[in-house]
């Protein structure tokens, strides 16, 4: 079975990974890692996830050999990100990452990181927001010269970073099939007097409360008629079976930085 390292594993995601590894009958959990002062060093990894207990304690990366590893899944924080990857090189183990968030200077990091072992990186792993962002660039290809373009995404309270970066990714996806620079084209929020919305622009609204998963719209407005493309998230287990189901692709991939829509092969469509 696929060995597989989870970092972060007492986070909220963390905790849905171990769960992931352990129901799927080809994965097996190798370590769950926290950080050194955690005060959940040597708690048991399936009891951190809510589930029977495992035989296996959560352990820092330090005490921690990686010979026996497949893959590492990453949902730690952006300043990890650079140890985590020296580890996985030092030790040619594949990633898959989630960490959302990262400056320019962490991205040019994976990226330089890519060239030795094979990464896949993705805002979201969910199945259906992958197909979400595929559906908007579609629909960008024949009404986005027109319509007012719009990315609505709610959140629970305690996610630090906006926009989400599933929201980015879609407005990504949407500004490269316009061949715009969303730099250039996007709107976080607005108030005052903005005066008149100029078509080009793509909007980002972001609302925050309570438990919410993850919800994401993408509004295509024209004059007369208006198409919402919507995912709702309403488990992090799809992210987290989406994450493992990364990890068992990217072992087979030479090195290079991969996303969630090579995994499910919707570059192909």
């Amino acid at each position: 079975m696929l060995q597989i390292s989870i970092l972060g594993a007492s986070g909220r995601m963390g905790r849905n990974l171990i769960e992931a590894v352990v129901v799927d009958p080809q994965t097996q959990l190798h370590s769950a890692l926290v950080r050194a002062n955690s005060s959940f060093i040597n708690v048991d990894a399936g009891e951190l996830a809510g589930i029977a207990r495992q035989d296996l304690l959560c352990q820092s990366p330090a005490q921690i050999m990686l010979q026996d590893c497949a893959v590492m899944i990453d949902f730690t924080l952006p300043e990890s990100l650079a140890s985590n990857l020296e580890w996985a090189m030092t030790h040619q183990v594949p990633m898959v990452i989630g960490t959302t968030g990262l400056n320019p200077e962490q991205l040019a990091c994976l990226a330089a990181a890519a060239k030795h072992i094979p990464i896949v990186f993705a805002a979201n792993y969910s199945v259906g927001v992958n197909l979400l962002i595929k559906l908007s660039q579609q629909a960008a290809s024949i009404m986005g010269d027109t319509a007012d373009i719009e990315i609505i995404e709610t959140h629970h309270r305690h996610k630090i970073d906006a926009p989400s970066g599933t929201a980015l990714a879609l407005g990504e996806g949407i500004a490269q099939t316009l061949q715009r620079n969303l730099a250039d084209d996007a709107v976080y929020g607005r108030q005052g007097q903005t005066g008149e919305r100029p078509q080009q622009q793509i909007g980002f609204a972001t609302v925050r409360g309570g438990d919410v998963v993850g919800d994401h719209t993408v509004l295509f407005a024209e004059l007369g008629e208006r198409i919402e493309l919507t995912h709702k998230a309403s488990s992090r287990m799809t992210f987290a079976k989406g994450a493992v189901r990364a990890a068992k692709w990217v072992v087979n991939q030479p090195a290079g930085l991969y996303s969630m829509m090579d995994v499910l092969s919707l570059n192909d469509l």
